[in-house]
């Protein structure tokens, strides 16, 4: 397993790899298109007040990740306290979160299952139209998106990170006097969702290679436990089997003493 889950990491991380870089120069346009644009035509990017909150819990399928995903449930359930005041939805990726909020009385709104059986944008495109509909909608005035990110091999942070409304960070990029074709409007109605797209779908890619590293790592720990055990029980028989020898050497020497006298 832990062959295994080596080879699939070293995938998933080239994966990771070729989209930051997509991710960051989509973050970077839109944040010069929001200060080009009247940000209010815009229903993404409405900041109302809180009163119902999605969260997306993105977490494994399977287990024997060491404590991969509890850390993530931990971390979400702190943010559920945040929001006591608020009506909010759990919405699941992978049965490990599902279950782990069953198991604990929460409502689960909705789940999205088999989602890392078969990796595929088309999924994260599913989940993001949903939510997407939701927000425009007013059904949910913040989505929030729970996953843990892959920083190494060692090392995956759960982030709680906000979705929607789209809120670009003030002064992170300089206004610059572009001309854009077709205009700023137009460009936003096409970029937005597919930011909204793509945040998701790196979140599964985060996931679904911090699963993999953990994973590893647990296996690693797990051979080498059981290898501390094979020779502790290794040591044990060996006394016992001394002291079995010892007794039988006696009760020959005893023996022969007694023959002999």
């Amino acid at each position: 397993m832990q062959m295994v889950a080596a080879a699939k990491m070293r995938r998933a991380q080239d994966a990771i790899a070729a989209a930051r870089p997509y991710a960051q120069r989509l973050d970077r346009l839109l944040k010069q298109l929001h200060q080009s644009v009247d940000t209010q035509e815009q229903p993404l990017f409405a900041e109302r007040a809180v009163q119902r909150v999605a969260l997306v819990v993105v977490t494994s399928d399977r287990g024997l990740c060491g404590g991969f995903n509890s850390n993530l449930c931990r971390r979400v359930q702190a943010e559920l306290g945040e929001y006591a005041d608020a009506e909010v939805e759990l919405i699941t990726v992978g049965r490990k979160g599902r279950d782990f909020f069953n198991a604990r009385g929460y409502t689960i709104a909705s789940h999205h299952a088999d989602v890392f059986s078969r990796l595929e944008f088309a999924r994260a495109t599913a989940i993001a139209q949903d939510l997407t509909r939701r927000f425009a909608a007013a059904e949910t005035d913040r989505v929030l998106l729970c996953y843990s990110e892959f920083v190494s091999v060692a090392a995956q942070v759960p982030v709680v990170s906000q979705l929607l409304p789209i809120v670009p960070e003030e002064g992170a990029v300089e206004a610059a006097d572009y001309t854009f074709e077709p205009g700023p409007e137009q460009l936003l109605e096409t970029l937005v969702p597919r930011q909204v797209n793509f945040q998701i779908w790196r979140a599964l890619l985060e996931s679904n290679a911090g699963f993999f590293a953990a994973q590893m790592t647990a296996m690693d720990n797990a051979t080498k436990n059981a290898g501390d055990l094979i020779e502790e029980l290794t040591r044990e028989v060996n006394k016992e089997r001394q002291a079995s020898i010892t007794l039988e050497l006696m009760d020959i020497i005893g023996g022969a003493e007694a023959v002999a006298q």
